[in-house]
């Protein structure tokens, strides 16, 4: 039933109301607006009535759907990201004659009415009828801003898009009773301001904020007369009257307004007059919309936020509420990207790999015992032409990367630590010989591995035959030491470490239990090793990569966001240790061209199988990253090759992504403390003194005597190997 006023009956705007809905569904406004007889509520003439009554009278106004900013750790503004382009202002923050010429042009007895405009309907149906079709409408601004507010929330809906805006009585009859709950509730500066919010302007943008910055790129507050006019004469017909693409009916309808705003007093003759013989001067500001838009190479970390947001529930129970969310917009996300190291990485990338080289290159720098992700770059840029791509090759391929790629010898830290974990000696020596099989059976943690006497490994050149204690094989990348080590320390401890580390898998699987994991025979992506390297920088704790500090919405309230989550991997001295093992590298070692000046350093190279992937991937105490370079389509071999201007005979993780890295983490660290990495003293000095290459190299390429960057599974370009499946040589 109705609601009635104290003294019983309806009210006379419900009584205008019912009479209205009687009078469409019965014939008489039906004919001068010229609706179709059957509506989407199916109402006849008899049950018109009960029909308005049986609608519900609380209209659900959906939020408008707003720009989204993505901010770097500085507040600097990474990209805006819209399905519709908008910022919602106050009333206050509009142009007063953007408010007098909407008011003026859509519905001049706004504020003398209530919802429904009986003179207006009455003109209309008279008007109507004299010209024979429908020259002019009877909708009120508060039914405008219903019709919108439905339009609104089927989103981008085709079916319910339709549904909202189709010409039936049904509609109709919904858009008034609305417009008569919206008129007692919000009152009409707020509806006026609720409708210059919600309303289209064209050129994709939607609010008068947005069409002021879009068309003269100002605040909608410092909207002049002559632009107000222009923009408020758009509205009817955003294609028609298209100010860039159609100035002169733009210009015609923009006169119209000025005069009637003179006609209803809100200016004088002269004004409009005045404004009327003004040219139209635009000062267009294009739509930046989307990741593509981001400087710097931000873009595959803008769409690894967006990611982020979409797989995580503390946005949503559902992807669909996520999305729906993210769609919505409004919000302000700061990010952990800082701008130095994002600069320092795509800086280092551009020098070393051009974006149309063969082979691409990607690097991430994560911060130690926050987790937080402090830059992400890649050769390729971000898009959809020629040499761009929006496949993320830092990240794993549920984050929008792809299947991920070998790490090659950058895997051994993780077995040295798993049985640093165990008790073994840093001193531990094996015999490593230049070429042995892989001992049979291996333990694994759900029983045994069975090899077989074709499964072999080798170091890189035949002068690499031990013994060689842990330090020397570390820096030497030595393939059939840390085979043997795995081999008397078993399996399960090493998949155990790299899982606390939280090194998986970039395809999601888990780890294969084989012998030739050692080399690093098992895709993982630059994200996920920068992040374990990082645990070595921070005692032995591992933190959880996040890319989020905070989020508001569009009214200011924070949103509860994604935290690390820290855990121990290993003790302090086993991670002690490791930096000792790793400076080795950088000092001594294969990766002498990463090593930085100034500040301690540690890191390991990696070449995978055939050299499809070459990697570095080193830390500082107070930044950790890895960076990979390689065909992603894992089809070109790195023989033979010019990358970034120097040719190539191989490649190898020292002489390419080492110098990437050493660049990156120099730019990113400058002017930044320089702390020292503990270390452990490990081994006589004397012996060691001198280990790594024994041949020498220039810049852009490395002396061969350095061992396993380039072995089976790790480098060798070697026939008819054995699968991983089988144990093999490392599989690749």
């Amino acid at each position: 039933m109705p609601k009635k006023r104290d003294g019983g009956g309806l009210s006379k705007t419900q009584q205008a109301a019912k009479f209205l809905g009687v009078s469409v569904l019965a014939g008489a406004v039906l004919a001068g607006l010229a609706l179709p007889a059957a509506g989407a509520l199916g109402l006849t003439a008899k049950g018109s009535v009960e029909g308005f009554d049986d609608i519900p009278a609380n209209l659900k106004t959906p939020p408008l759907s707003q720009r989204t900013r993505i901010l770097d750790a500085k507040g600097g503004e990474i990209a805006k990201v819209y399905s519709r382009d908008r910022t919602v202002v106050g009333i206050k923050d509009m142009s007063p004659y953007i408010r007098q010429a909407i008011v003026a042009i859509e519905d001049a007895r706004f504020y003398h009415h209530g919802a429904i405009d009986m003179k207006g309907i009455l003109r209309a149906v008279n008007k109507n009828a004299q010209s024979g079709g429908v020259s002019q409408g009877a909708s009120t601004l508060t039914q405008q801003y219903v019709k919108n507010v439905f339009i609104e929330e089927a989103g981008d809906n085709a079916d319910k898009v339709a549904q909202a805006t189709q010409q039936t009585i049904g509609r109709k009859i919904k858009e008034l009773k609305y417009a008569i709950q919206v008129e007692k509730e919000l009152g009409k500066r707020k509806i006026l301001q609720n409708y210059l919010n919600i309303t289209f302007f064209g050129q994709q943008a939607y609010g008068i904020e947005a069409a002021a910055q879009r068309y003269f790129s100002k605040h909608a507050k410092d909207l002049n007369l002559e632009e107000s006019a222009l923009l408020a004469g758009i509205v009817q017909s955003p294609s028609r009257y298209d100010p860039v693409n159609a100035p002169q009916e733009a210009t015609r309808r923009r006169n119209t307004v000025l005069q009637r705003m003179a006609d209803l007093k809100n200016i004088t003759q002269a004004q409009a007059d005045a404004a009327a013989k003004k040219p139209i001067k635009l000062a267009v500001s294009r739509p930046k919309n989307g990741c593509i838009t981001a400087t710097d190479g931000a873009g595959f970390f803008c769409d690894y936020i967006r990611k982020v947001f979409l797989t995580d529930k503390a946005f949503g129970k559902t992807r669909k509420d996520r999305l729906k969310r993210w769609d919505r917009g409004g919000l302000t996300i700061r990010t952990t990207l800082d701008p130095q190291t994002q600069k320092a990485i795509q800086a280092s990338i551009s020098d070393h790999v051009y974006e149309d080289d063969p082979v691409a290159t990607a690097a991430t720098i994560v911060e130690p015992g926050t987790g937080k992700i402090l830059g992400m770059g890649q050769s390729r840029p971000y898009g959809f032409g020629e040499n761009q791509t929006v496949l993320n090759l830092s990240v794993d391929d549920a984050m929008g990367g792809g299947a991920g790629y070998q790490p090659g010898s950058t895997f051994k830290p993780v077995i040295a630590a798993a049985a640093l974990e165990q008790g073994t000696s840093p001193e531990q020596e094996y015999s490593s010989p230049y070429r042995m099989p892989y001992p049979s059976p291996v333990q694994t943690c759900e029983g045994q591995w069975q090899g077989s006497p074709s499964d072999t490994t080798q170091n890189e050149n035949k002068r690499e035959v031990g013994p060689y204690g842990m330090k020397e094989a570390t820096a030497k990348s030595v393939n059939t030491y840390f085979v043997q080590l795995i081999s008397d320390m078993g399996i399960c401890p090493a998949v155990k470490m790299a899982q606390k580390m939280g090194i998986e898998r970039a395809d999601g699987k888990p780890l294969q239990q084989v012998p030739s994991m050692t080399l690093g025979v098992q895709e993982m992506s630059p994200l996920t090793m920068a992040s374990g390297y990082a645990a070595f920088a921070n005692g032995g704790e591992y933190c959880s990569p996040v890319a989020i500090e905070s989020i508001t919405d569009a009214r200011g309230r924070a949103l509860d966001v994604p935290r690390t989550s820290c855990r121990s991997a290993m003790s302090k001295k086993t991670a002690d240790t490791i930096n000792t093992l790793l400076k080795g590298v950088v000092e001594d070692g294969t990766g002498k061209e990463a090593g930085l000046r100034g500040r301690d350093s540690a890191g390991k190279t990696g070449t995978s199988d055939s050299r499809y992937a070459a990697w570095f991937v080193g830390y500082t105490p107070n930044a950790a990253g890895a960076v990979w370079v390689g065909d992603p389509l894992h089809k070109r071999k790195m023989y033979d090759i010019t990358i970034g201007g120097v040719p190539h005979e191989k490649v190898y993780g020292a002489d390419t992504p080492g110098p990437i890295w050493r660049d990156a983490m120099t730019g990113a660290l400058a002017g930044r403390p320089a702390p020292s990495l503990p270390t452990v003293p490990i081994g006589n000095p004397d012996r060691d003194k001198g280990q790594g290459d024994d041949k020498g190299r220039d810049k852009h390429k490395p002396g061969r005597g350095h061992g396993g960057d380039n072995k089976p599974g790790g480098g060798w370009d070697l026939p008819d190997w054995p699968d991983i499946l089988g144990g093999g040589n490392g599989g690749w």
